[in-house]
């Protein structure tokens, strides 16, 4: 059973927890938003995922979103209870490491096996589930904004496009007129006109690029003002279409979106790379709770900012060279995984010896022995 004090600074931890991970998911939330948006607006991505891809590249974030939010929260909330002096006065009226440490792993356990299954399960899922859903809808035209009966502009400026008909899956058109701007090898603008019976969807599952391939069709080019056009029939034509990402074809997936156990069987270096940063994930939430225990504290006229100042480079520190043990594996050298688990013992190490070292025994100045 929990005791009152255990509740209290469990509350007080997980508020810093709390407005840490808010103020992270808002900064994540932003620059998700505006890479997706910014492949929208180029035709890479269907407006019609957009929110969906968003929300599953938040859940794919929150492996590495949470361990830092804990480590800010846990900071963030011991730092108000030293500036309130409330530890000051547990500290004199017998609270010990072990009561400090017992509502810190109360609440960073429990972290740490969310963070571990998001690492190792939800985080894969979401990212292949994104590029799968995105990959479908790049195979249909009505993901791209084309209607029946009104013109539309073809996505990435590739012209304006007019249909008759189509199926309900958008896959297959009726009835097609595409007009486009260019200019021709004087430098007069040239207008290009096609129409077509039918044509279909096509998506190249090697490169990913979109082709809108017509069929029984004639194609006229040239300059308004002129009259020496250029009038082609043809039995079929590929259009192309904004490119999407590299990996949206379906049958290429990338190293992040295989399952942990797909990349258990696979030995190459990339393979190893993203098994040993998902096992970071969980290992470095522990860790930086840890850490955080004694780089809060502070004095009753300390400066919380220079505390925080500290704090963060440590991070950065710890955060670079997962970074570069990860980059060491991906190159094929051994010393990468070294590296990466040592200096997560390092860390432990450290943080346990500050902590306990803070909370030493102390002789007053002038006491006898």
């Amino acid at each position: 059973m929990l005791r009152i004090l255990d509740r209290y600074l469990i509350r007080e931890l997980a508020f810093g927890l709390i407005a840490s991970a808010a103020l992270l998911l808002v900064v994540t939330l932003g620059g998700t938003l505006s890479d997706v948006l910014s492949k929208v607006a180029a035709g890479r991505y269907p407006a019609s995922v957009m929110f969906p891809v968003v929300g599953l590249r938040i859940l794919d974030a929150l492996s590495t979103l949470l361990p830092l939010a804990l480590f800010l929260g846990v900071l963030l909330g011991l730092a108000r209870l030293y500036r309130d002096s409330e530890m000051h006065v547990l500290a004199s009226s017998g609270m010990g490491p072990r009561d400090l440490l017992r509502p810190a792993l109360l609440l960073g356990l429990p972290m740490t096996v969310l963070v571990g299954i998001i690492s190792l399960w939800l985080g894969p899922w979401a990212a292949h589930t994104s590029q799968t859903m995105v990959s479908r809808a790049n195979r249909s035209v009505i993901a791209a904004g084309l209607e029946v009966g009104r013109f539309t502009e073809l996505p990435g400026g590739g012209g304006m496009m007019f249909v008759a008909g189509m199926n309900v899956r958008g896959t297959h058109l009726r009835g097609i007129f595409v007009a486009a701007d260019r200019t021709d090898a004087q430098g007069l603008p040239e207008v290009d006109l096609i129409t077509a019976a039918n044509g279909d969807m096509h998506l190249d599952p090697q490169s990913g690029a979109r082709y809108l391939v017509l069929h029984d069709g004639h194609r006229y080019v040239g300059v308004l003002g002129q009259s020496n056009w250029k009038l082609l029939d043809f039995r079929s034509n590929d259009i192309s279409l904004a490119q999407v990402n590299a990996g949206t074809g379906g049958s290429h997936i990338t190293v992040h979106e295989r399952s942990t156990l797909a990349l258990l069987s696979h030995p190459d270096p990339k393979s190893r790379a993203e098994m040993a940063w998902r096992l970071t994930a969980p290992v470095s939430t522990l860790v930086l709770l840890l850490l955080a225990l004694p780089l809060s504290r502070q004095g009753p006229r300390e400066s919380f900012y220079g505390r925080l100042l500290i704090a963060v480079l440590a991070y950065l520190i710890y955060a670079n060279l997962l970074s570069v043990g990860r980059a060491e594996i991906l190159a094929g050298h051994i010393s990468g995984a070294v590296l990466m688990w040592g200096v997560q013992i390092l860390t432990i190490g450290l943080a346990l010896g500050l902590f306990r070292w803070q909370y030493r025994t102390r002789k007053l100045q002038g006491s006898s022995t």
